[in-house]
């Protein structure tokens, strides 16, 4: 899918997935707004700068699902369970993460909180399909990979989120996602994304 005729085809895809699935998604989003408000006070949608295609920068949508002291929380947290603080350095996630808020845990399990990233995918900073989009501060650590990686668009889901997710550590993810970017065709993008849906209702992974 390198050439331009691929990348046209798979901006056509997420276009239509987008346009027919927007009634569907923007009935979940407006509950899923209102539910956050009512479990903790904030702004239910946050942004968080994520590196795109090529390394560009931009803000990449999610439904809050963490308390808007979360840092205040972690760092306590850290305090009395060290060896959480090596957990998270391994797997770049935590288990029962004291962050996280009831209904914040409900969507991070049934992946609702990324549903955001659908506009993303709209304006053309993601895909339905590609590997996650990393943080800045990951760049250093994803080392020789990430310029296989960065060639593309980071996406909703793919390779990674439909063969582990949580389940496996930093270093395994890079891998996927390198193996995806270079093997990736549009029938590919189409079968991850109908692996995804099975995924997401076994809650496979998830944290």
């Amino acid at each position: 899918m390198s050439s331009c005729m691929g990348n046209i085809a798979k901006r056509a895809l997420d276009l239509l997935c987008v346009i027919c699935g927007g009634p569907f998604v923007l009935g979940i989003a407006a509950y899923t707004r209102n539910r956050i408000k009512k479990d903790s006070p904030g702004d239910a949608i946050y942004s968080g700068k994520r590196l795109g295609r090529r390394g560009k920068l931009f803000p990449c949508y999610k439904f809050r699902s963490m308390y808007v002291n979360g840092d205040e929380i972690l760092e306590k947290y850290y305090a009395e369970n060290p060896e959480k603080k090596a957990e998270y350095e391994k797997y770049h996630k935590l288990d029962d993460d004291p962050r996280v808020t009831p209904f914040g845990a409900f969507i991070r399990r049934t992946s609702i909180d990324e549903l955001p990233q659908v506009w993303n995918v709209f304006l053309g900073d993601m895909s339905l399909v590609g590997p996650r989009p990393y943080l800045p501060q990951e760049l250093e650590q994803m080392g020789e990979y990430a310029e296989e990686i960065l060639k593309v668009k980071p996406g909703i889901t793919g390779y990674w989120q439909v063969n582990g997710r949580s389940n496996v550590d930093f270093e395994s993810r890079l891998l996927m996602d390198v193996w995806y970017v270079k093997n990736r065709t549009l029938w590919m993008d189409i079968q991850l994304l109908w692996q995804t849906v099975g995924v997401v209702l076994i809650k496979k992974g998830a944290k």
